[in-house]
């Protein structure tokens, strides 16, 4: 990819950055097969993960799985415990399970530091946007919270109001706090929803990591390029700043 024109890049976190994916996936795979196997329906696969829950919004994703098995729970409150048949409870056993995992490390993907580092070089801003309430930590337990100034994560989206992905409104949001147009910035997602996002919101590249989506699926929806690791993007650097 051709960084001519582009002063800024908006990176998912999850799968994009660190591979935090793997963490989610699994602790949303332990708090479903549970929940399904107390109530004998249909098991929960990695399928449904993709189908129904990556790159949205905790409550968003809950709510569709739901709704696929034929479930309707009402949403709950921030006062609901994690043993609450809310969609805020699942949502808290979930988080309960992924810091649990999240305690055991995390350690960035090699190529995406590598393409930090390169973008810092060249003068090209970045940021991070995610839908998870847990960037933060995410960010700190991989070494990397003071390489981001902005972060527009599902908290700051919670209490700004702002739409989650698939809309484009948190990417819209991280350019604007970079003081950047979305025609000069670069969106790098993993997740369909993401891609959606990014493809709606008017940047100038929509770029696809592979993870376990599928290159096509990506592309179908709104990706411009696909990359199995960030370091493929870095000899696009030379010569960026126009």
């Amino acid at each position: 990819m051709d960084h001519d024109g582009i002063d800024a890049v908006l990176f998912d976190l999850d799968g994009v950055i660190t591979p935090t994916a793997e963490k989610h996936m699994q602790a949303w795979n332990r708090m479903f097969s549970a929940y399904f196997a107390d109530r004998g329906i249909d098991p929960y696969s990695d399928e449904d993960y993709f189908r129904y829950i990556d790159g949205k919004p905790r409550v968003e994703g809950i709510a569709s799985m739901l709704a696929a098995r034929g479930i309707t729970l009402p949403e709950g409150d921030d006062d609901d415990a994690a043993d609450a048949d809310t969609i805020t409870g699942l949502g808290l056993r979930k988080n309960v399970i992924f810091r649990e995992l999240l305690d055991e490390g995390i350690e960035a993907y090699p190529g995406s530091v590598a393409y930090l580092d390169a973008l810092d070089a060249a003068g090209i801003a970045s940021c991070v946007v995610s839908s998870s309430k847990n960037a933060t930590a995410v960010l700190e337990a991989a070494g990397l919270r003071d390489r981001f100034e902005i972060v527009v994560d599902g908290l700051v989206a919670l209490a700004e109001g702002i739409p989650g992905k698939p809309r484009p409104d948190t990417y819209l949001r991280g350019a604007e706090l970079l003081g950047v147009p979305a025609e000069r910035c670069v969106v790098i997602e993993d997740a369909v929803s993401g891609v959606q996002a990014g493809a709606a919101g008017g940047f100038a590249h929509v770029i696809g990591v592979d993870r376990g989506a599928g290159r096509d699926v990506l592309l179908r929806e709104g990706a411009d390029l696909v990359v199995v690791d960030l370091a493929e993007l870095i000899p696009g650097l030379t010569g960026a700043r126009s």
